[in-house]
């Protein structure tokens, strides 16, 4: 259901989405503030990437009156199967496509690693770990867990370090890493999983305004702040 798509280029005013069941499932929502921002996204997602300075303006802007609720989208989750030379070339365009579009960095000796299997269910685990330990260091976690993938070609696959990581961005290592092997955070993250699906996001990222339960799409695939950012601010001005 998911894709490494740049989507389309959000162009002046927030489109209304079909979501049948959107909100009336969603527990992310009934528990946020309104009004608020869904994200569905994906730490190993290179779009998100792209879009993590518009997230960085979107928090530094609105969060007093706009918090951002994030949700795991798992472009992959329990992906088995080592990436081949195919599946190297495809990633590398992708990259190579977010760095001009964004002007993001990215350390290509990621291309040079043998047998690494693309699986993004353990970092979409350990932001929603954060998420469950300090709500509002969900967003810092998530862009520490894309920093170490995508400039310091570490392994966001591994427990160890990803838990090395949530004690950079301020957590405690016993406390993260008993959260992140709690099955009830393995489930939370497998709910947000389903809810992507379920409110049929198909691509990452993908920026959700919600008031009273009506949602309306900001944007689906990449957009830069210049686009989003005074569509947002629209958006609130009306509300």
């Amino acid at each position: 259901y998911s894709n490494e798509s740049g989507g389309q280029i959000f162009c002046g005013s927030c489109t209304p989405i079909q979501t049948r069941g959107f909100m009336a499932q969603s527990h992310a929502s009934r528990k946020m503030p309104s009004p608020h921002l869904l994200y569905f996204a994906d730490p190993m997602c290179t779009w998100c990437w792209g879009f993590s300075s518009a997230v960085d303006h979107i928090v530094e802007e609105f969060s007093d009156t706009l918090p951002v609720r994030l949700v795991m989208g798992g472009i992959r989750p329990d992906h088995t199967q080592p990436m081949d030379d195919d599946a190297k070339s495809e990633t590398r365009t992708h990259w190579e496509q977010v760095q001009v579009a964004s002007g993001q960095r990215f350390n290509f000796e990621f291309f040079d690693r043998d047998d690494f299997v693309y699986n993004t269910e353990p970092a979409c685990r350990a932001v929603v770990t954060a998420r469950r330990l300090a709500p509002l260091k969900a967003i810092p976690m998530m862009k520490s867990v894309q920093q170490a993938f995508y400039t310091e070609n570490r392994d966001v696959t591994q427990t160890d370090e990803l838990v090395g990581i949530a004690i950079a961005t301020g957590f405690d290592e016993g406390e993260f890493e008993t959260v992140f092997e709690d099955m009830d955070t393995m489930d939370e993250t497998r709910g947000d999983f389903w809810l992507a699906q379920n409110s049929r996001v198909t691509d990452f990222p993908t920026l959700i305004a919600v008031q009273d339960g009506k949602a309306q799409a900001v944007t689906i695939g990449y957009s830069p702040w210049k686009q989003i950012g005074p569509a947002l601010k629209q958006w609130m001005g009306r509300k």
